[in-house]
């Protein structure tokens, strides 16, 4: 079909008197190239793509100043709009030292056919570029930016400033009608974590504490400690867009205002006290320790985990701090998946 498109019978009319070739140039030449590109399979980016957001945006080096100025342009609700599917997105918030985990997470997910939906939420303007221009549209910078260069350490100013804004971007996300997943980029996924949030419940998430439970444990909030204070993680998350789930945003938006002093360092407690604090008003539900379980009981309890095995949906790498120390105990469990295995990724090889 194509050669006959370029054959010169398709490409010239004749005559009587002459014999006219098409300029490609005129209206007859640019139709039969758009022709071509159907014929092809290269036809133009699709309606949805946000290609169509920025009309300016070409895929010539030339123009990526042009670019970088559009992608600062671009919205939570274009970019959530663009990657959800059947109404959800996975969010992670990531800074540039750590583009690395973020691939080593996104292998993961890839694994899973779920890596269309995932949003990433740059906390500078050096991950935003770097995202898009590997992965247009996969990435959104909700102003204001954060040091790109400055590796934001557990309990540090930096880290408070990049976690404390968690919960204000999925209450923008669930205000906007979608389903969310939040993950940290230390995580990794070996099954499919959506078959393991039965029910509709309002919010789902995992406990932080290391004691081993029974594998037919209760999915109730789990009740206070001798302080008052219960310990669940706030770094794998589900919500639906429900009243209860909203309420439960802002309260933990209102406790880290109320408590800024207090939770410097890290966000954690105050999403602890909101919990606690909706526990009447919002449907909880508990993950399974042994699908979910922290990195203090996984890397630090051999014996739990082989009785374990084949159960674990996510691997948490905390209960370890430093960028560091994190890579190395994924290298030695197997889980440092960006050396051999970058092609999987959307983003691929990360230079």
């Amino acid at each position: 079909m194509a050669q006959r498109l370029f054959s010169s019978s398709h490409l010239s009319h004749s005559s009587t008197s002459n014999h006219r070739h098409i300029s490609l140039m005129s209206r007859n030449g640019l139709l039969l190239l758009v022709a071509l590109h159907l014929l092809l399979g290269v036809s133009l980016p699709w309606k949805a793509s946000p290609l169509f957001i920025f009309p300016n945006k070409s895929s010539s080096s030339s123009s990526y100043s042009s670019l970088t100025s559009n992608w600062r342009d671009y919205s939570l609700a274009q970019a959530a709009k663009f990657v959800a599917k059947d109404g959800t997105v996975i969010v992670c918030t990531v800074s540039s030292p750590f583009l690395l985990f973020l691939n080593n997470w996104l292998i993961s997910v890839s694994r899973q056919k779920h890596q269309d939906k995932v949003l990433v939420i740059a906390e500078d303007y050096a991950t935003l570029y770097k995202v898009n221009q590997k992965w247009p549209g996969h990435a959104v910078l909700i102003p204001p930016a954060l040091n790109s260069r400055t590796e934001h350490k557990f309990g540090s100013q930096g880290f408070f400033k990049f976690t404390s804004r968690r919960p204000r971007h999925l209450l923008q996300l669930l205000e906007l009608g979608y389903n969310v997943m939040y993950n940290d980029v230390d995580m990794v996924w070996l099954q499919d974590p959506f078959q393991y949030l039965e029910g509709s419940h309002d919010a789902y998430f995992t406990d932080d504490m290391t004691t081993i439970k029974p594998l037919n444990h209760s999915h109730d909030l789990p009740l206070p400690d001798r302080k008052g204070v219960t310990y669940i993680c706030s770094c794998m998350i589900f919500l639906r867009p429900t009243n209860g789930a909203k309420l439960l945003m802002k309260k933990w938006i209102e406790e880290l205002q109320a408590g800024s002093k207090a939770y410097e360092g890290n966000d954690q407690p105050a999403f602890n006290w909101a919990l606690n604090k909706t526990y009447h008003q919002v449907d909880l539900y508990l993950l399974s320790q042994a699908a979910f379980p922290t990195g203090g009981l996984y890397f630090n309890n051999q014996t739990w985990a082989e009785e374990t095995e084949g159960k674990h949906v996510i691997i948490h790498n905390n209960y370890i701090i430093g960028y560091d120390n994190k890579m190395k105990r994924f290298h030695d469990f197997g889980l440092w998946l960006v050396y051999d295995h970058a092609y999987e990724s959307p983003l691929g090889k990360l230079e």
